[in-house]
């Protein structure tokens, strides 16, 4: 679809009067702002569903004349006015936190490096938990003027869409999104020019142009090599998230650390502090060190520079989980820059060298490591698997005292939390609540939200959770996607009334989607009791060549499809951002079953539980610093080493014994108003405890104080 432009960037056909519904959908504050999500939803309520919520669509389809009739109707205008006030005064405010607490700090900038972010469905180029996790780290940084801009992939394919056979498979397709229905710009250097740089790799220039993304006070840049002058297979080298081999993957990591600083100057932007999220954009310690070398500093000097200015962010507790390339790669793509850093080979790939790849591959994350003096895991349980993991690099330090600190992951509220939750917290504990959600002592008042209000809105998000369940399914089924079979299978038995368990994540095998299945007769005790029934509803993708994980969903698929167990079970297809947020919202228990210690942190759980959902989940990465006894169940896990079957028959016999005893009992006990007054008690310490500690406000407040102020206080204004 061609969206017709105007000279100003208005789509031609708005009335002038709502001439700035175009500035507001380029710009993702609309995202999580509830006030502009209605103003656009009051445009026509039918095509803000159809569209996925997606404004730039909406108003290239809405009819001119329901546009006319808008720019005529006093309550439309009211709205637009508040509306555009709101974003007008969130733009110009000079009082941010950042700027009221860290004056110093006004004129650093921050380049944020991630592979993905997660911003909204329309944006589609995130595939999981960390891209969701640096699109909340854009997010907050707006909110609270932190000078960040981030730096990513264009993603032309963006991730598999998943479609499930009828067999039980998964199949994956890469479905080209439309730039064109999506707040993207092309990225413009101080003079004007459209942003374009190189990089040569094996001896080839590849050629990149840059889009961009406004969130907010935010803006994020996104490298595209699908330009003409590329060669067909060098334009398709950004096209799909963590797509091909492992030489297209190098390729990508080299665009996006070498290429990301290239980027930021000709774009004219300096930053004094680099910030890679995960290790996909290490090769930006390389670049840098290129730069000062070739400046006269010495590989030393050069390297302390480098070091003391860059923030590194591991999400990755197991080995296997870091980028490790071989030498032959490594000599095909870096022949020749070695020596504009002063290094020989030798020198070079021992900055890539680690005790089990030595002399045979090159890890990413031990070279971003040895030249970023910030480090950070994601969870308190997870520094110290990382302190354990990388001990080799400290000899002779004790574990404890190396230098590897723990900024345990958030979530953005604003974007997680349910429209009715959201009114009852406006209500309750404040009209500005999200601007102070770290504040514990203003979750406090949540014990005095009356248990009926509570309860009300709980069953209201169920019940939408519900009718998107059924919706997706009759939609499949009327498009000739499902079979009949497969329609009861995605959830159209589900009942609104039954204690509601979440899994969904990515299917990774780690994480045990078929935990619960081991012991299938007393699940079937369970979902089919006829006055305490319980239901199970799943939802995630496995990574294309994850074949344990495709198996896993297979497995899944084929207990939803067993009438033996009464439609109890459900599979929903093609797990993205718009259907997550139903599901954190809706259900009554988020299950989380890592093998222990594998969950670096994990966000889904602090998503359900801000919408008053309680965790059952094993106590490893941020739940096991979240729970407290009394706002969920926590699953005791067995020594790491412990042997996996053990593991798994010692952790599903808890989780059983806490369905049985404690969480089935407790929903379902009920004073004669028909209000669980026990769980909701819970409810009320889950939504005390969890959202001030386990919120983007706390944690980007966190990596502020913790990372980025350490990181400027050697900081050249050149860096």
């Amino acid at each position: 679809m061609n969206i017709p432009v105007s000279g100003n960037g208005s789509l031609a056909h708005l009335p002038p009067n709502l001439s700035r519904l175009t500035e507001l959908a380029q710009n993702l504050w609309w995202s999580w702002t509830l006030e502009a999500r209605k103003l656009f939803e009051t445009i026509d309520p039918t095509l803000w569903f159809f569209t996925h919520h997606n404004p730039v669509k909406l108003l290239a389809d809405v009819k001119p004349n329901r546009l006319a009739e808008l720019s005529e109707d006093p309550s439309f205008l009211r709205q637009y006015s508040a509306v555009f006030r709101m974003f007008d005064e969130y733009l110009a405010n000079k009082k941010t936190w950042f700027g009221t607490h860290h004056p110093g700090l006004a004129k650093t900038t921050i380049a944020y490096f991630s592979a993905e972010f997660g911003l909204h469905t329309s944006v589609p180029i995130y595939s999981g938990g960390l891209g969701i996790l640096a699109g909340d780290h854009c997010k907050e940084a707006s909110d609270l003027g932190v000078p960040l801009v981030g730096i990513g992939f264009m993603y032309p394919q963006g991730y598999f869409r998943q479609h499930l056979t009828q067999e039980g498979w998964q199949e994956a397709a890469y479905v080209p999104f439309n730039r064109e229905e999506s707040p993207i710009h092309p990225a413009r250097t101080p003079s004007g020019d459209i942003c374009r740089f190189s990089v040569e790799m094996g001896g080839r220039h590849i050629a990149a142009t840059v889009w961009k993304i406004l969130v907010g006070r935010v803006t994020l840049f996104l490298i595209d090599t699908d330009v003409p002058e590329n060669s067909p297979e060098n334009r398709a080298l950004s096209a799909r998230l963590y797509g091909g081999d492992q030489e297209i993957r190098l390729c990508q990591e080299i665009l996006l650390g070498i290429g990301g600083v290239r980027m930021l100057r000709a774009l004219g932007i300096t930053p004094s502090i680099w910030h890679a999220n995960e290790g996909h954009s290490a090769f930006l310690t390389l670049e840098r060190l290129r730069e000062l070398t070739q400046q006269g500093s010495s590989h030393a000097e050069a390297s302390d520079l480098v070091r003391q200015s860059t923030v590194f962010t591991t999400h990755t507790p197991v080995p296997a989980g870091h980028d490790v390339f071989p030498h032959h790669l490594m000599d095909r793509y870096f022949a020749g820059y070695w020596e504009q850093l002063g290094l020989s080979r030798e020198e070079f790939l021992g900055l890539g060298e680690t005790p089990e790849s030595s002399g045979h591959g090159f890890n990413m994350t031990a070279l971003v490591m040895r030249l970023s003096a910030h480090v950070n895991a994601v969870s308190r349980e997870h520094g110290r698997v990382t302190r354990e993991m990388w001990r080799h690099f400290w000899p002779g330090l004790p574990t404890e005292q190396i230098p590897t600190r723990s900024v345990t992951n958030g979530i953005h509220a604003s974007t997680w939390i349910s429209p009715e939750l959201h009114h009852l917290f406006c209500k309750s504990l404040s009209p500005t609540w999200t601007n102070s959600c770290d504040d514990p002592a203003m979750w406090q008042r949540v014990t005095d939200i009356p248990d009926q209000e509570l309860w009300a809105v709980r069953q209201i998000t169920k019940r939408k959770l519900m009718s998107f369940i059924r919706e997706r399914a009759r939609t499949g089924w009327m498009q000739g996607h499902l079979q009949p079979s497969q329609v009861l299978a995605r959830g159209t038995l589900l009942d609104p009334e039954a204690l509601t368990i979440g899994f969904a994540r990515r299917f990774a095998t780690y994480k045990r989607a078929t935990l619960l299945f081991q012991d299938l007769e007393r699940l079937k005790q369970l979902l089919q009791d006829r006055w305490r029934p319980v239901q199970l509803v799943f939802a995630g993708k496995a990574h294309p060549a994850d074949e344990p994980g495709r198996y896993f969903i297979h497995e899944v698929l084929s207990y939803c499809h067993d009438h033996k167990l009464g439609g109890h079970i459900a599979f929903l297809e093609d797990y993205e951002m718009h259907m997550a947020k139903f599901l954190v919202q809706g259900v009554d228990i988020w299950l989380n079953t890592p093998r222990f210690p594998l969950e670096a942190s994990g966000t889904s759980g602090m998503k359900a539980a801000l919408n008053g959902a309680l965790n059952l989940s094993i106590l490893d990465g941020w739940w096991a610093e979240g729970y407290n006894g009394a706002n969920g169940w926590g699953i005791q896990p067995l020594p790491e080493h412990a042997d996996p079957k053990t593991q798994d028959h010692h952790d599903v016999e808890q989780i059983y014994r806490s369905l049985e005893q404690e969480v089935i009992p407790l929903f379902y006990q009920r004073d004669r108003d028909g209000i669980p007054r026990g769980w909701l008690h819970m409810v009320k310490e889950c939504l005390r405890t969890i959202p001030p500690q386990f919120c983007t406000t706390r944690m980007v407040k966190d990596y502020v104080g913790m990372m980025y102020g350490a990181s400027t206080l050697r900081a050249p204004s050149t860096w």
